[in-house]
């Protein structure tokens, strides 16, 4: 069994204070994607930036105190890279990957936009330079006879199940027509040729939602969005056996905006 856990912290060192520690050490996964993790590892306390039966790769941006993402492995890698060859972004902290015995791993954190901002043409770029290294990973680890997933924070809702008031973001960042249509793009089997594991284990499901705004009663009313995808290809969603979220119990308990994503795979 591989369990295989996604989620983004909203600031590690932020985390940390409020039961990210509490969690890593209860957590039953093998392997842990961070994004957003916000720091440097030498600004990370001990316990999180090297804990103790992990080994762990921090990807910071280098922008201080944005994005950044982090893979932790109970068995040492026997590859990591930072970056997908982009020009552009490979500084940005949004990608690094890890090859596991039989399974590429990836932390990804896409950029989220904003509607008629250069964040939304940044958005853009990413996305026509990432499907085309999801489509090159896919067939180069084909080759190798692997598979691979790709966990984190998407920033896109793909269908209307999977955010609460869709009806309400049709013209906002992360809802977008042109942004769905690349989601489908990257789960066309004759295109990007992966697969949501997930909502394929939950085909019917509204939600499960992995992000509540801290704004009103988001969380309370559970009115959130799915943004946080485990993207895996076709022979290693078939062996996904469980899939789900880990909401907190209560408003009070949240240490991110967002909840863990996990999949429990039968290999």
């Amino acid at each position: 069994m591989l369990t295989v856990t996604s989620v983004n912290v909203n600031g590690l060192r932020a985390a940390a204070k409020k039961g990210f520690v509490e969690w890593l050490a209860g957590t039953s996964a093998d392997v842990l994607c961070l994004q957003e993790v916000r720091a440097e590892p030498q600004q990370l306390p001990d316990e999180v930036r090297r804990p103790d039966g992990w080994h762990v790769v921090h990807a910071p941006a280098a922008a201080k105190g944005r994005a950044g993402v982090s893979l932790y492995t109970r068995r040492e890698p026997d590859r990591v890279r930072v970056g997908f060859g982009s020009a552009e972004f490979d500084s940005s902290g949004r990608y690094v990957e890890a090859d596991l015995p039989g399974v590429t791993v990836a932390s990804l954190y896409l950029p989220s936009g904003e509607v008629g901002t250069e964040r939304q043409d940044e958005k853009v770029r990413f996305m026509g330079e990432f499907l085309a290294h999801l489509k090159e990973l896919r067939e180069r680890a084909a080759a190798d006879g692997r598979e691979v997933v790709v966990c984190g924070d998407w920033n896109i809702a793909h269908q209307e199940a999977d955010l609460k008031n869709w009806r309400a973001n049709k013209k906002n960042s992360g809802f977008l027509p042109e942004e769905r249509a690349w989601m489908g793009q990257v789960l066309d089997e004759g295109d990007g040729g992966y697969v949501d594991v997930v909502r394929a284990l939950q085909p019917d499901a509204e939600g499960p939602y992995s992000w509540w705004s801290y704004r009103g009663r988001a969380f309370d009313n559970d009115s959130g969005w799915r943004i946080d995808y485990h993207v895996a290809t076709p022979g290693l969603a078939g062996k996904a056996v469980k899939g789900f979220v880990e909401r907190a119990a209560t408003h009070g308990e949240r240490w991110s905006d967002h909840a863990p994503v996990t999949v429990v795979y039968d290999l």
